[in-house]
């Protein structure tokens, strides 16, 4: 029995619904990465750490440092080092992740379960209190990790739900809107940091309910794309035989191989190492420079942040259509030069100045949606069909929030000079070699050797 020609297509329809149930994810996730990560685990764990060294609230020019694994740290560098531990360590997860998603027709169980681990995971946060650094410490190492493993099946989703000429507004949409969530739970905390003498309860308190409650929000907004996506059959080759975790591990070895065969991949993949590294110590870093070395209060600081996440959600609608009409690519670049501006600019912010502060906050958030958007969507266009969740593996492990060598070098700055300053004037040579690099990438010939179509958008721009 033939179909009737007055039957309409509905594909097209499933496929925009199933795009809008995927940047829920950014919508979850975000919430994570601002409240707890951007704004307020720094700063408190750098305070409960200093508690737990003898320096009291006050960790800038303490000289005590923290028996960590029988290694003297300052408490002021201990939340950095965290977060460098995390990405080394998702350096040797990811991988296999990737791996696994690729070979597996159930890349969006795998995104709730990576997602609802890490919620569970940083709940635990709320009980880090006086000088118990140590819970807060595993809780966001552990939490870090599994929200990197998510990702690696959140961004393998993007390319079987969209093509190539729809990745850069999809990308860009789904990061908007996280930073859009990001800011609403962020203002929601702020009513409760700052008037947590009308609710009755403790500053502290109050931060620790903050961090509980964008676990509990990542957890719950999970839930709408783990509904509405559709799993579908791997598109990976086949690989040797034997069990999923073996064939994984097999998979992987051949793409780590066959990298070298995708030689503006693999530039564009250092290059974002780099560049990317800059991006997240930067925000990382932001609450903690603004309070110990500027001075802020947490209800600025918390301000400031919520100011970038709704500038960063223009923004990153703004890139998404500089892609439309010049490509990905081009947009990058002029995002990294920005980035180099701003950098400079906050080192030679004076103290207690909230003006000039909230003007570095605002470029921040301008560029800050877009390069990150514009960045997986890129990249999803040099990578092999049906090799996504490895590829995205190795690109997620330098990630929002997993960034280990900016972190690292911050950290230990810090530790040589006794201040944040040199700390974050340290981060220019992240996004001077990343745009060196970036600089060295041909486009077209990347897209063309990863055997995927070139953008009309980036074709019109490179004649």
């Amino acid at each position: 029995m033939s179909t009737s020609p007055g039957i309409a297509d509905l594909e097209p329809l499933r496929r925009r619904r199933e795009q809008r149930a995927w940047t829920w994810y950014d919508w979850a996730n975000s919430a994570y990465f601002t409240t707890v990560l951007s704004v307020l685990f720094g700063p408190y764990m750098a305070t409960v750490a200093g508690r737990a060294a003898g320096c009291g609230e006050e960790v800038e020019g303490c000289e005590r440092t923290l028996s960590v694994l029988g290694l003297g740290v300052a408490p002021g560098s201990l939340p950095f080092y965290l977060t460098s531990f995390a990405t080394i360590l998702s350096a040797f997860v990811l991988p296999f992740v990737g791996a696994l998603v690729d070979r597996s027709p159930r890349k969006r169980l795998h995104l709730a379960a990576f997602a609802w681990s890490g919620a569970a995971t940083a709940s635990l946060l709320f009980w880090m209190r006086d000088d118990q650094w140590q819970i807060g410490a595993v809780a966001v190492v552990v939490s870090s990790v599994l929200a990197g493993c998510s990702l690696v099946s959140y961004s393998a989703l993007l390319v079987d739900i969209s093509d190539e000429q729809e990745r850069d507004a999809l990308s860009s949409r789904g990061w908007a809107f996280g930073y859009l969530g990001g800011g609403v739970l962020l203002a929601l905390n702020l009513v409760l940091v700052l008037g947590n003498d009308a609710f009755g309860i403790s500053t502290e308190l109050a931060v620790r309910l903050s961090m509980l409650s964008a676990a509990v929000w990542w957890a719950a907004f999970t839930i709408i794309p783990v509904t509405r996506l559709r799993d579908r059959p791997p598109s990976a080759p086949e690989g040797p035989g034997g069990s999923l975790v073996d064939r994984s591990f097999g998979q992987l070895r051949r793409t780590l191989r066959e990298l070298r065969s995708y030689p503006m991949t693999l530039r564009f993949l250092v290059a974002y190492l780099f560049f990317n590294d800059g991006i997240q110590t930067v925000i990382y870093a932001a609450s903690t420079y603004g309070e110990k070395t500027l001075g802020f209060g947490t209800s600025v600081l918390i301000g400031t942040i919520l100011l970038i996440q709704f500038v960063a959600f223009g923004g990153a609608l703004l890139f998404g259509r500089l892609a439309a009409r010049y490509g990905s690519y081009t947009p990058i670049l002029r995002g990294l030069a920005v980035w180099i501006v701003i950098v400079v600019v906050a080192f030679f912010l004076p103290a207690r100045n909230v003006a000039l502060f909230l003007l570095v906050a605002v470029g921040i958030g301008v560029v800050l949606g877009g390069t990150q958007a514009l960045s997986r969507s890129f990249f999803s266009l040099l990578i092999p069909r049906g090799r996504e969740g490895e590829y995205f593996a190795l690109y997620n492990a330098c990630e929002r929030g997993t960034s280990w060598l900016g972190t690292f070098v911050f950290g230990l700055v810090f530790q040589l000079t006794d201040s944040y300053r040199p700390a974050l004037l340290a981060l220019l040579v992240f996004f001077v070699v990343g745009g060196a690099l970036l600089l060295r990438v041909d486009p077209e010939r990347g897209i063309r050797e990863a055997g995927n179509d070139v953008p009309l958008a980036l074709r019109r721009a490179s004649v």
